[in-house]
């Protein structure tokens, strides 16, 4: 049976190369809206983070997710990562 090629994605935080499943999707709708995907199929700009929690401040600190979508990042995005990180902990 021929093996499947696994989907990878690049962090914009720490601009490695990973697994679509092992990373968090963020994405910017035509409204201007931003949100995490956790489908990984809503329509829009998307980009991707590691779940991490060091990677989550970075961004954070950076502002790396509003310079990547084009639109002002608000802090409840942030807060909304950190929530699903806790979540998957447990």
């Amino acid at each position: 049976m021929k093996q499947r090629k696994v989907p990878l994605r690049k962090c914009i935080v720490t601009n490695e190369m990973k697994p679509k499943k092992e990373l968090i999707r963020i994405v910017r709708s035509k409204e201007g809206e931003v949100s995490v995907d956790l489908t990984g199929k809503k329509n829009g700009r998307g980009a991707y983070l590691t779940n991490s929690q060091e990677c989550f401040e970075i961004a954070k600190s950076k502002d790396i997710l509003s310079k990547h979508l084009s639109v002002k990042v608000s802090p409840e995005v942030y807060d909304q990562l950190e929530q699903m990180r806790a979540q998957a902990k447990e």
